[in-house]
């Protein structure tokens, strides 16, 4: 399964460092206490009012939501994260379907930030680019400030690593920055996308993530005239592709366990882009958590690795890791961050690790507890098949893992 490469982890916890206006409609803010970012957010503690009450029905927040009716060249979208994984697919889909796009990115993207500015303006052309700091609610809002008015949000921010500190400055308050930033530009539908394994959250990214979506919809019942979508997609193919390399020279595949501990339903980055750019006028992805995967039946490990010695021609050849291993490893490493707390962080990738390695990227049934195939939405038509075919014929250029594979 998609999951953190535990070694190169444990290699950067040990060098990480912390990281016009009369035509908009009137801001509804989000209110936000500066100090608290810093005393209260790592753990949890609230930036905003935490009283969720339901949020007005699609219907009648549509209605309030003049944005809906215009054709797709009349509505911009804010993108954040433009230059992410997702996030550059997601800004190729709205230009596609018409929209203005202003996209925020960092002055330098792509994996160890390889991209200088220009690059990131000619790969996100024709979009509006605005390089800005969205872990700054001050710089951010200042840096957009020219570029309204606004009528709709996607947020595709991600911690890099999932590490702690890491987890709340991105997934929670750099995301809230966007809302702030989104509407106080006038946007009235969010687009957050956010991790099918919120659901069952033992991680801190996780926490951090699900914090946000509280806020969201705490948002949403402020105000009827303001809408959200919140996506939780299953696993990318990218992060599933890190094998086909080595298996293609000749080496056997890694599975933890038998192969069988977890399952997913690979979506690829243009059909979530699709999916993402649908959420903008559909009413009936409004005010919902949307899971989502791809098309097909649930893939187990070892189901991936069979697929992938069959379109190589090759015998299966496994290699099979106790997951013990991984209890041990963070064992070990949850006792040293108690005692040397710059060693939490690689607590942490050890947990994430080991989450991913034996948790199912599907929806819970709430009533069995069990990760369901069936209950799991299915959209588009890329398969993993034919992503496997084209790293096979292609490599994985443009797709480069970084940090996000298992092995």
């Amino acid at each position: 399964m998609a999951a953190l490469l535990l070694s190169s982890h444990l290699a950067a916890a040990s060098s990480s460092s912390t990281t016009s206006p009369s035509a908009r409609p009137a801001p509804r803010f989000v209110s936000f206490r500066a100090a608290a970012a810093h005393k209260g957010a790592r753990r949890g503690g609230p930036l905003l009012a935490s009283s969720v009450e339901p949020p007005p029905s699609a219907s009648a927040a549509a209605a309030a939501q003049p944005f809906r009716s215009l054709a797709p060249s009349e509505t911009t979208v804010l993108v954040t994260g433009a230059t992410g994984y997702i996030g550059r697919f997601v800004v190729r889909e709205l230009l596609r379907r018409g929209h203005p796009v202003v996209a925020v990115a960092r002055s330098r993207s792509g994996l160890r930030g390889r991209n200088g500015p220009d690059e990131v303006v000619a790969d996100l052309a024709p979009a509006r680019v605005v390089f800005s700091d969205v872990t700054d609610a001050d710089a951010l809002r200042a840096d957009l400030s020219s570029h309204g008015p606004i009528h709709a949000a996607v947020c595709c921010l991600a911690s890099r690593g999932g590490g702690v500190q890491d987890s709340w400055r991105v997934d929670y308050r750099a995301t809230l920055h966007t809302l702030q930033a989104a509407r106080s530009l006038g946007a009235a539908h969010f687009v957050l996308l956010s991790a099918v394994c919120v659901q069952k959250p033992l991680l801190e990214f996780q926490r951090a993530k699900l914090k946000f979506e509280d806020e969201l919809a705490a948002e949403a019942s402020r105000d009827p005239s303001f809408t959200y979508s919140i996506v939780r997609p299953t696993a990318f193919f990218k992060s599933l592709g890190g094998q086909v390399e080595t298996v293609k020279n000749g080496q056997p595949y890694v599975m933890f366990g038998d192969g069988k501990l977890c399952a997913c339903k690979p979506i690829s980055e243009e059909d979530l882009a699709a999916f993402i750019a649908d959420c903008i006028f559909d009413d009936d992805k409004s005010n919902k958590i949307l899971p989502i995967g791809g098309p097909g039946k649930a893939l187990t490990p070892l189901e991936q690795g069979e697929m992938l010695f069959r379109l190589l021609g090759r015998e299966p050849k496994f290699i099979k890791v106790p997951i013990q291993i991984m209890d041990a490893a963070i064992w070990v490493l949850d006792a040293l961050a108690k005692v040397f707390p710059g060693m939490e962080d690689a607590a942490e990738f050890g947990k994430i690790g080991r989450y991913y390695a034996s948790e199912s990227m599907l929806v819970l049934d709430p009533d069995t507890g069990e990760y369901s195939d069936e209950m799991t939405p299915s959209y588009g038509s890329d398969t993993l098949e034919q992503f496997f075919e084209r790293v096979i014929r292609e490599g994985m250029a443009g797709q480069e893992l970084g940090e996000q594979t298992i092995f």
